[in-house]
């Protein structure tokens, strides 16, 4: 008898409907259970389960992009209190003098994975950043954000709730991206606009997977369909507390890249990838509760919002423009705020007009929130909430006459002036610190400086190359 390589393999391989069921109890303890007895009982499960050969850790640098480390089980569980890397591998962390980071594991955040788009005998762990000192690391915005956040609970019970609506477009090819030329362009599989596809083509059948992989991974998805551009798709998931929400959307990413690439396709995150039709975007639901009640909501306030809420909104308008490059943190993001596309390129606030920065939309106690539409899909989602979470709660207000009486503003529209404001804003400093301002000036500048100053009416070779989801060493030190 032939022995195959499959039938040698044991690994664990769990059916969706089994998978939705032990990642949503997973979620539910992490809410219920100490961090501590999570991981001693997560612990004991791994060192029982034979057939788990791997645990992926994942962390996130200063610029957004998603890294992942693969451990054996049993080096990891005996390895806890010293599971180094090279930070200066990594962009916009450590120095090579200085390179020896380490990565504490977020017990809370562990999943189970379908084997489909991860291999069979996986499960997926988050991890924060730790210094030297074993002290978060200043570079690790999901490390920071759950500092905010902790010590927000702390001193007044207030916890922050984020959903994102992540806007994409699944271009012809594997590597479309890397090997993406100005005259060539992308090339699009569907034609379709909103709502509109077959149920079987290509578009949707990406959709399907991807939601199905991600509805199994416990993300409570709420509805997926076509975008407004052709090839474009979005798929929205519920409403959890922000540090949550921004796993998620390094995970919907991850699937949607890897779903698209099995399918011999690229799933895309750039702003505006086609010229002529609309971009993809990021749009923010954001809201905090206090002992457990949403204090954005207020029946007899304006638009239903509380004056807290408008508190938050005056602030992320006032410091709209230096917080841009945060929200649109590439050459690429500036093609998308473009008026003659639903652009919410508008600094102000609106119920109704989605060219505004902020929207209100329609809610009641339980839904009421902001939504913040400026934001780009390839931007940092720690950062970003870690942004809004603080200009929102110590921003300056805009000036009374200016609530009243708004004159129209609007966002830079290209990267070197937001690149200009955000380096000479002291509210910059004051809510990052210099050192992490200087580092993501630095490399946003570099990507800045590979491109032309004037956007022009084509997409550039070089802000697809060197965009920070897709370029890669070898061709930085090409340039």
């Amino acid at each position: 008898m032939t022995i195959t390589d499959t039938s040698l393999k044991t690994f664990l391989e769990i059916p969706y409907d089994q998978l939705e069921e032990k990642n949503l109890l997973l979620k539910k303890q992490a809410e219920t259970i100490a961090p501590k007895t999570l991981q001693k009982e997560h612990s004991a499960y791994l060192l029982k389960e034979t057939q788990i050969k791997a645990i992926t850790v994942c962390f996130t640098d200063i610029e957004g992009r998603f890294h992942m480390l693969d451990y054996d089980k049993k080096f990891l569980l005996e390895s806890l209190e010293n599971l180094t890397f090279d930070g200066s591998s990594i962009r916009g962390f450590s120095a090579q003098s200085e390179s020896d980071l380490r990565l504490d594991i977020d017990w809370t955040s562990l999943r189970f994975l379908p084997a489909y788009v991860f291999g069979p005998g996986k499960i997926i762990v988050f991890a924060s950043v730790l210094d030297r000192s074993r002290q978060p690391y200043i570079s690790d915005f999901r490390g920071q954000l759950k500092l905010y956040t902790d010590a927000l609970k702390k001193k007044s019970d207030m916890s922050a709730y984020a959903s994102t609506e992540i806007e994409g477009f699944v271009v012809d090819g594997i590597h479309a991206e890397q090997e993406y030329t100005t005259g060539a362009g992308f090339k699009l599989i569907s034609t379709g606009g909103y709502f509109h596809s077959l149920p079987l083509d290509k578009l949707r059948e990406f959709i399907d997977r991807a939601a199905e992989a991600q509805r199994a991974m416990g993300f409570l998805n709420e509805k997926d369909h076509p975008e407004v551009a052709p090839s474009q798709f979005e798929m929205n998931f519920s409403y959890t507390d922000v540090i949550r929400a921004a796993d998620q959307v390094q995970l919907y990413k991850l699937v949607c890249r890897q779903v698209a690439r099995n399918m011999g396709l690229t799933a895309t995150f750039l702003p505006k990838p086609v010229m002529g039709i609309n971009g993809s975007g990021m749009h923010t639901n954001f809201s905090v509760a206090k002992n457990g009640r949403n204090i954005f909501y207020d029946e007899k306030g304006k638009d239903g919002l509380s004056k807290i809420a408008w508190d938050y909104i005056s602030r992320l308008l006032n410091h709209a423009p230096e917080i841009c490059l945060v929200f649109n943190s590439s050459v690429n993001a500036y093609r998308r705020l473009d008026p003659h596309f639903e652009a919410p390129n508008q600094i102000k606030v609106s119920a109704i007009d989605r060219g505004a920065m902020i929207r209100i939309p329609v809610a009641n106690e339980k839904t009421a929130r902001i939504e913040i539409r400026s934001v780009a899909p390839d931007a940092n989602p720690y950062l970003v909430f870690y942004t809004i979470l603080k200009t929102g709660n110590e921003g300056i207000r805009l000036k009374k006459d200016e609530d009243k009486r708004p004159r129209l503003r609007f966002l830079p529209d290209n990267i070197n002036d937001a690149i200009r404001l955000f380096k000479g804003s002291d509210y910059i400093t004051s809510i990052l610190g210099e050192e992490n301002k200087e580092k993501y000036v630095s490399y946003k500048q570099a990507a800045a400086d590979r491109s032309p100053k004037a956007l022009g009416t084509r997409v550039k070779d070089s802000e697809i190359l060197y965009h920070h989801e897709v370029t890669n060493q070898v061709l930085w030190n090409m340039f």
